[in-house]
């Protein structure tokens, strides 16, 4: 059972694929998973991501800060910037700009987590970085929202912060403290979780696209190139970042990964609060799940057949090349 649970986990990207491709040609099969449901679909994600957390992973951040750092600074700048850069030079609508924006400025997402896993690299550093990342969001998400999208729409930097605070702070510390408080629960849900989350995502991607089928068809070309521009070029400049600072392979590819993949679901909702009259700002959420999920795993295949050397000098935690 835990082993079909893992394969259902570990084959993310196919069922985003296939949920968004069900939805384009026929949107009333995902309609139900909307309004309240993506709300509590997106704190049941945070809840599954906070019960894998415990007060041992906050000291381990302690012990290892560079890497950390790394892919947080790494996060919350070339992806915002990115966005910006890539909205304005494909000149895309303002909902989808703004949409897009939105999800350049997120924190990394739980399925960078699972690629990592599979790419080989090093999924307790990539664990740490989403955790830092989700905790900094918090404050961060609506600054750098504020910052970029308020070019194109005014940006009510507090709703926002207050959003993003209660979609995601009150579930994953609610986690936390299960994990503490309830070990015996935990240990029965833990083997679930991620394939909750999987299915989950897969849902509200889907119901996003089928609400927006025509917007999204009738805008096709543009935006798709923006959502690949973004995570792709997420994808490669967080290795460039990595390596530029001298860290060994293993590294680099975990660094990559959490800058190009993003908490698509947690966009989408705070989009839909703190944007409602933006519907289409959703779109790019949507889509940015289904486009870093498949870029992440197509590398993760790929550096599966080229597996790098870890580092093996004790003295050097933080994983730079001497």
């Amino acid at each position: 059972m835990t082993r079909a649970l893992a394969l259902f986990a570990n084959l993310f990207p196919v069922w985003v694929v296939l949920g968004g491709g069900l939805a384009l040609v026929h949107p009333p099969w995902f309609a139900w998973f909307s309004g309240p449901w993506i709300v509590w679909g997106l704190a049941v994600i945070m809840l599954g991501m906070g019960i894998t957390l415990s007060f041992d992973d906050f000291r381990r951040v302690m012990k290892t800060p560079r890497a950390v750092a790394a892919g947080f600074v790494g996060q919350f700048t070339i992806m915002p910037f990115l966005g910006w850069g890539i909205a304005r030079a494909l000149d895309l609508d303002t909902p989808l700009a703004v949409g897009l924006i939105l999800v350049a400025c997120c924190p990394g997402g739980t399925a960078s987590n699972v690629v990592t896993y599979m790419a080989r690299a090093n999924v307790a550093l990539s664990v740490l970085m989403t955790m830092a990342s989700t905790f900094a969001a918090v404050l961060l998400t609506p600054a750098l929202t504020k910052l970029l999208a308020g070019t194109y729409v005014p940006v009510d930097a507090w709703k926002l912060l207050l959003d993003t605070a209660q979609v995601v702070l009150a579930p994953v510390l609610t986690g936390l403290l299960l994990h503490h408080f309830t070990p015996r629960l935990v240990k029965w849900v833990l083997p679930v979780a991620p394939s909750v989350a999987v299915l989950t995502i897969a849902l509200i991607c889907a119901s996003i696209i089928g609400q927006q089928s025509e917007r999204i068809l009738h805008s096709g070309g543009r935006l798709l190139a923006a959502v690949f521009l973004l995570h792709s070029g997420g994808f490669a400049l967080g290795y460039l970042f990595a390596r530029a600072l001298g860290y060994e392979e293993t590294i680099r590819r975990t660094i990559a990964i959490e800058v190009g993949m993003q908490n698509s679901g947690l966009a989408v909702v705070l989009v839909r609060s703190s944007f409602p009259g933006l519907p289409a700002a959703t779109i790019p959420g949507a889509i940015s799940a289904t486009f870093h999920s498949v870029i992440g795993s197509v590398l993760a295949g790929l550096w599966r057949l080229r597996p790098a050397a870890p580092a093996s000098d004790p003295r050097n935690p933080g994983g730079k090349v001497r």
